[in-house]
């Protein structure tokens, strides 16, 4: 957790801003609601497997966390992309912008 607030200056110009707290409330709130879906979601698969629920309806209630997760993690990304992104090639770090955003889609599942 520590590492997601190290500080740097290329999202959000001259002033420092803490790395992955996204910059509008309104945002944080919107992840934070899907997530809690989500987790409410997975509470739920979890009760469901321990008391040996018919499989279908397990792997449809274990989409809906999938679901969730995906929303949360599109919010994040379009964040992201309008915010830091933009912030960073104005300051000329496309090729660091890039290869981060990159990362993002090599390791999608």
């Amino acid at each position: 957790m520590g590492d997601i607030m190290k500080k740097f200056t290329s999202c959000g110009g001259n002033d420092e801003m803490p790395k992955g707290i996204p910059r509008d409330s309104s945002i944080k709130q919107a992840v934070l609601h899907r997530l809690k879906i989500a987790s409410g979601h997975l509470a739920k698969v979890i009760q469901m497997v321990d008391n040996g629920d018919y499989c279908p309806d397990v792997i449809h209630q274990s989409r809906a966390v999938q679901k969730a997760i995906k929303e949360a993690d599109s919010v994040l990304l379009d964040n992201h992309l309008k915010t830091c992104v933009a912030d960073q090639i104005k300051n000329g770090e496309t090729e660091e912008s890039l290869k981060e955003i990159l990362k993002i889609f090599k390791n999608k599942q």
